[in-house]
């Protein structure tokens, strides 16, 4: 599947899901038990409005539609916009526009409304300053709007199964996990940033992170940091090493890369080449931090990827790989591996069995 199509679909059922429940605890507030309500006087023609159900039956409605739109509009800025403002100018515009059409769909419910019931709602240009009891319904609306943003960059900073883990606080004490480890560096990183200087080599670092980041998605590939003008994936064991995906990503970094070949040239006169190491098993993951929470992993899978990818400049090749993660995988065949020997990586007293890939 596309990419961008896999990330919008993403998002929109989280979009869907969250304002579908979001109107719908807005409703039970705002009407659960009024029909009922003793001493309460409503005018014949809005009784079959009153109704919970029904009510209910239009909020989830309305909230599929909001759900479809917001999404529509947060995966257009984030492709177009979002890379050339801040985040909070970003997150005003866009729930700016958002509040705007949030307007337009209840003045066509309203409007639609008001002709099957034969009844008189005002929605003229301009109803919504005039009619208070719609001012609530607007604010929670557009404070919900902003707290779906939130909970978003949340999710794309931890990753959705770990922001969860850590709401429930499941490591607040160290835990062992089995994950998979991916170092990526730019080859020739210091004649490159030497010819650009410090700005451009920057933005030029930038916008080959930016390619990486648009095609991480089908991968299930998680960002655990940015060092510099490295990178450090990692995947939970099982998701790794499914369909091949922790050596698949950085191919299919490879391949962005080329098709973006003559932007870099035309705009840096370098086209960037990178270099990856993979290693898998046990780790350690624990929260780390009160003023600034943060997962950190402990263990020696960490610096045996990281020095696996070192090793990449001594054997001349762009992808290195640990025997023992290579044995644990379902291989393709489009990419032929090398055995490159046993290596005694610097730092550690064990030889590892690596091997080289490279994509036919």
């Amino acid at each position: 599947m596309n990419s961008n199509l896999e990330q919008y679909l993403q998002l929109l059922w989280k979009s869907v899901i969250f304002w579908s429940f979001a109107l719908g605890c807005y409703i039970v507030f705002r009407f659960l038990g009024l029909e009922d309500e003793k001493g309460l006087i409503i005018a014949p023609e809005y009784k079959g409005l009153i109704s919970f159900s029904y009510v209910m039956g239009i909020s989830a409605t309305v909230g599929v539609v909001l759900g479809f739109l917001y999404a529509s509009i947060e995966f257009f800025f984030e492709k177009i916009i979002t890379k050339k403002i801040s985040l909070g100018l970003s997150l005003l515009f866009e729930n700016s526009i958002a509040f705007i059409i949030t307007i337009a769909i209840l003045t066509i419910t309203f409007s639609t409304i008001s002709n099957i019931f034969n009844i008189e709602i005002n929605t003229a240009r301009g109803w919504w300053t005039q009619d208070k009891t719609v001012w609530p319904l607007l604010i929670y609306i557009l404070l919900s709007s902003f707290v779906f943003s939130f909970i978003k960059i949340a999710l794309e900073r931890f990753g959705s199964g770990m922001f969860l883990k850590m709401l429930i606080g499941k490591y607040k004490t160290p835990k062992e996990e089995q994950r998979i480890f991916m170092f990526i560096d730019l080859k020739d990183s210091t004649a490159i940033a030497e010819k650009l200087q410090h700005y451009v080599y920057s933005k030029f670092i930038q916008d080959c992170f930016y390619d990486l980041n648009s095609i991480l998605l089908p991968y299930k590939a998680e960002i655990y940091q940015y060092v510099g003008d490295e990178v450090v994936l990692t995947w939970p064991f099982k998701k790794g090493i499914r369909n091949s995906n922790c050596i698949d990503v950085f191919f299919a970094f490879q391949k962005k890369l080329q098709s973006r070949e003559k932007y870099y040239l035309d705009t840096y006169g370098f086209f960037p080449q990178f270099k990856a190491g993979v290693h898998g098993g046990k780790i350690m993951v624990t929260e780390v931090g009160t003023v600034k929470k943060d997962l950190a992993y402990h263990g020696d899978v960490i610096n045996t990827s990281s020095r696996i990818q070192k090793a990449c400049n001594a054997y001349n090749v762009s992808f290195l790989i640990s025997e023992t993660l290579l044995n644990a995988l379902t291989f393709k065949a489009q990419f032929p591996s090398t055995f490159l020997g046993e290596v005694l990586l610097k730092g550690k007293q064990e030889e590892v069995k690596i091997h080289s890939l490279t994509s036919a």
